[in-house]
């Protein structure tokens, strides 16, 4: 058995289609109300999986909101992690970096990589998640998330909108938003035997291709939890979800 077979059945099974689909509601939002709106959201369109900032309170309010929904928390310091799987986390992961980048903050190859590190020893049993930073080159990526499987990340997620400067209207505009991510999947996703998380400027446009360019799943945020109207926000996951081929191909050399 891997960590990934503790993950309740209806996720596990999404990893292994290709065709898991998580909601991010921040790595920085804290805002209880904000929260719960975009928890219903994911619940009510079909997510998989939401992603919340590691908070206890969050975990709880996420897990009495949707018990049916897995709840995965995000952090950049790992000492965070313990107390809200205690509280009902499912998984947990290191990143999204996207909030601090307009800080100037950046993260290398070897923070990353000791971060991961220190969270598998404070959890060796519990499903972790590591970001693989976008400002590193392409092939330092590749190198990174290699190194990340070997130090214990059960799941390989990868980002690149907000390096992403978009030219054109409409569809070519998402799809020019999506393409460092994209490029990023497809790199990672044949250099690791784990599943890959494709994060970070999809849309319902570019989320197909997320999961052709070898994805296990794609992660989206800014998309949804920017709305302040909850209907507009379950309308957009909904379309998130049917944007993903029904007869995905189940991905069987990747461990479960």
């Amino acid at each position: 058995m891997t960590r990934l077979s503790s993950l309740p059945t209806a996720l596990q099974q999404a990893i292994r289609q290709g065709r898991a689909l998580k909601v991010i509601a921040g790595l920085d939002n804290f805002d209880a109300a904000r929260v719960q709106r975009v928890v219903r959201a994911a619940a009510a369109g079909g997510a998989d999986l939401v992603d919340l900032a590691c908070d206890p309170t969050l975990v709880r309010l996420a897990v009495a909101l949707a018990p049916g929904l897995p709840v995965c928390v995000s952090a950049v310091d790992p000492t965070l992690f313990p107390p809200a799987v205690e509280a009902g986390a499912a998984m947990v992961e290191i990143g999204n970096y996207d909030s601090f980048y307009p800080q100037g903050r950046v993260f290398g190859a070897d923070e990353v990589l000791a971060l991961t590190r220190r969270t598998r020893a404070l959890l060796p049993a519990t499903v972790l998640s590591v970001t693989v930073p976008h400002t590193l080159p392409l092939d330092e990526q590749e190198r990174l998330a290699v190194e990340l499987v070997a130090a214990g990340a059960d799941l390989i997620q990868t980002e690149g909108g907000t390096s992403a400067r978009p030219l054109s209207a409409g569809a070519l505009g998402l799809i020019e938003k999506a393409a460092p991510t994209l490029a990023a999947a497809h790199a990672i996703s044949r250099a690791v035997a784990v599943p890959v998380l494709c994060a970070s400027g999809l849309s319902a446009v570019t989320v197909p291709m997320a999961l052709a360019a070898g994805a296990a799943g794609v992660g989206v945020g800014s998309a949804v939890n920017r709305l302040d109207d909850e209907l507009a926000m379950v309308a957009v996951v909904r379309a998130l979800r049917e944007a993903m081929p029904l007869a995905a191909v189940v991905q069987s050399e990747q461990p479960q």
